[in-house]
């Protein structure tokens, strides 16, 4: 099994809608996932509006790429790049730690993850 940014066992995301490069629910990564979608994050409507002026509008569906559209509330496996792009921009959705991949530490440091950790 996968591990997460905290050391343990990854945790899955989200199936509702149904996340992950792979579409299981995990922020699993492998070699046919160019976006790297490693960082489980709370969607907010201002980082889906971000998203959408950055060219990537991840609010419309696209049901032959079996993606739903997302709303605020929603989580969802996000690449680590658009992540930290975001958080530059003052914009860094929440993230779940238990469900970001640890290979998102390649990118961006745990404690920007943590200062950005969904609170229980």
């Amino acid at each position: 099994m996968a591990t997460n940014v905290l050391g343990g066992e990854l945790e899955g995301c989200c199936s509702d809608p149904m996340t992950g490069f792979y579409r299981d629910g995990y922020c699993h990564t492998g070699p046919g996932d160019r976006g790297l979608h490693t960082v489980c994050v709370v969607m907010t409507r201002e980082f889906l509006e971000f998203s959408a002026a950055r060219g990537n509008d991840l609010s419309t569906p696209h049901p032959e790429m079996e993606f739903p559209g997302l709303k605020s509330a929603d989580r969802w496996c996000l690449c680590v790049e658009r992540w930290s792009e975001a958080l530059d921009a003052k914009m860094a959705p929440a993230v779940v730690l238990e469900s970001t991949h640890i290979s998102a530490l390649e990118f961006v440091s745990l404690e920007d993850l943590q200062a950005h950790a969904v609170k229980a």
